[in-house]
């Protein structure tokens, strides 16, 4: 007996057709448990495998001892990428595997689905609320529907009196869903039970990310329009107290020497930029005032507009009055130079030209302002002279016949501006191109071309425009702003791109003001600082190209020696 065992053992050990018990557990086998394990934890599968027909596999010792295969509706399939070729592989091999078209179908759709077989939804995004009472809406309908008709036979049997479902009407259907998404917030036939993703909410309008300059992308600690780079953090912060938030005056002004004038309470000081040092031009007596200040184009003459309508002259390097010019019944509050001529504009609404050589300094007047007049501006070839009122109009004068002064009637009226105009500026490279912002009724940016008062283009900026400046160095234009944000902004011209912001002000910006050499630009704030920019540097990068580029010339001694 020991003999057959033994070779019972052997045949056993040699068969490659039987079943191995005690070797590993085969991979189809395993695949089997692991799918009967997540029927057990996801019910919710178990209510469609009905519907689906999935492989379950058997061994039989048949005589030729060959793996059985049948569709069952208890076990679920193995997941294949491609479903098709195995059902019918299978179907090759074994007669007794029924032909299941409906079966190959569904693994076709399953193959041209991409993805995974299930979404895992997200708790923080999933309005659980909401799809509680989707869900509860969709069943309450269901049953309505179904038992109404019964519901009615059986009223109607016992006396027919009963009270019946009334249909609701299109206006009360309307009022019902307009409410549901007041209390919502949101269109509920839209919205999903469960969600798989979340975005993130927009801000509130008007709010200001305090760390907008380390993480945003669009403006970073150095913001690079182009190529090159510009800080958006001021180079030095003064302080100006006592300086007046009037919107209408012009209070500070940059010399060609490297000096800036501001006028703080009833004081004018001069700061050196160069050396640092700070002097006090004069102190206004009683309650006059300063309203603007203005440099002579080349020298240290300062022209000084005050609250009584008269026109001084000062010189600063000696740190004396030259002389008290009249023209005005009300204040000054902006002057513009000429050459010679000194332009100045009032509240009474006139402009009176002063030529600063003679003793009858009043050469003309020129009247066509109903309002104040807070903006004047020459074009860089002297042949007009822009004024701005705070009647909402803007004037351009040409000069006569070569001189540098403005007489007669305006040439051109532009009233497309809500508000008053006191921003102006002429483009250095364009001198027929006229710029001007207006204030907070208005926020545009507006460029006209003097030659035929056609307007180019007209920008909103969604602030008030407080100043306008051209670069010297670059195509760029640079604004200044008051409510909301208090901005300084650089655009890019013509194309008005804005290429960053430069923030940091607390309160209106009341004027800006560039340096001789064109790389800084000084604003004057409300909230009583003086912020400089250095915003319009030369590329260094660019310089240095410009300076390899040029070469120097060979000397004929060295190319005749060899």
């Amino acid at each position: 007996m020991a003999q057959f065992k033994h070779l019972n053992e052997l045949n056993n050990f040699l068969s490659m057709d039987g079943e191995n018990a005690k070797g590993p557990v085969p991979r189809w086998q395993r695949k089997l448990n692991l799918s009967g394990a997540s029927t057990s934890f996801n019910t919710s599968a178990l209510a469609n495998t009905s519907a689906r027909q999935t492989l379950s596999v058997s061994l039989s010792s048949n005589a030729n001892n060959t793996l059985q295969l049948s569709t069952t509706a208890n076990s679920l399939k193995t997941p294949r990428k491609n479903g098709t070729k195995g059902t019918a592989s299978s179907a090759k091999k074994s007669s007794q595997t029924p032909s299941n078209k409906g079966a190959g179908s569904n693994g076709n759709a399953q193959s041209q689905l991409g993805g995974g077989d299930r979404f895992i939804p997200s708790r923080t995004a999933t309005d659980f609320d909401l799809g509680h009472y989707i869900v509860k809406q969709g069943t309450g309908s269901n049953e309505e529907g179904e038992t109404g008709g019964n519901t009615e036979n059986e009223e109607g049997a016992v006396g027919g009196g009963g009270v019946t479902n009334v249909p609701v009407s299109p206006k009360q259907g309307e009022r019902m869903k307009s409410l549901s998404e007041a209390m919502r917030g949101c269109d509920i036939s839209k919205q999903r039970l469960l969600a798989f993703r979340m975005k993130v909410p927009a801000p509130p309008e008007g709010h200001v990310n305090p760390l907008k300059a380390i993480y945003s992308v669009k403006t970073p600690m150095s913001a690079k329009s182009g190529s090159r780079y510009i800080p958006n953090a001021p180079e030095r912060i003064l302080d100006a107290p006592e300086i007046m938030n009037d919107y209408y005056l012009n209070l500070m002004d940059w010399s060609t020497d490297n000096v800036i004038a501001v006028a703080l309470g009833a004081s004018v000081y001069l700061w050196n930029a160069a050396t640092g040092t700070i002097e006090m031009l004069f102190e206004n007596e009683g309650n006059d005032h300063t309203c603007s200040l203005s440099w002579i184009h080349e020298g240290h003459i300062l022209a000084v507009g005050t609250s009584s309508g008269t026109v001084e002259l000062w010189d600063c390097e000696n740190m004396k009055r030259l002389r008290v010019m009249n023209g005005h019944s009300a204040r000054v509050g902006v002057l513009a130079w000429n050459s010679y001529v000194l332009c100045s504009g009032s509240r009474d609404g006139t402009i009176v030209n002063h030529d600063v050589r003679t003793r009858q300094h009043n050469i003309g007047v020129l009247q066509g302002h109903t309002q104040e007049v807070c903006g004047l501006k020459w074009s860089p070839d002297g042949k007009y002279l822009a004024s701005g009122g705070n009647d909402n109009l803007v004037h351009v004068w040409s000069a006569a016949n070569g001189a540098p002064h403005a007489t007669g009637e305006p040439l051109h009226v532009f009233n497309q501006h809500q508000a008053a105009i006191r921003a102006l500026a002429w483009c250095p490279w364009q001198p027929n191109v006229l710029t001007s912002g207006g204030g907070t009724a208005d926020r545009t940016i507006k460029f006209w071309n003097v030659a035929n008062g056609h307007l180019m283009n007209s920008v909103d900026t969604k602030s008030q425009v407080c100043g306008l400046l051209f670069s010297k160095t670059y195509k760029e234009l640079i604004s200044a702003h008051g409510y909301v944000n208090n901005q300084l902004s650089i655009w890019k011209y013509p194309s008005m791109m804005k290429q960053v912001d430069l923030m940091g002000h607390t309160g209106r910006v009341l004027q800006i003001a560039m340096s001789p050499d064109g790389s800084t630009v000084m604003s004057a704030g409300a909230d009583e600082t003086l912020r400089l920019w250095n915003c319009f540097a030369p590329d260094p990068l660019l310089a240095k190209k410009e300076k390899s580029a040029i070469r120097e010339k060979p000397s004929l001694l060295k190319q005749s020696l060899r």
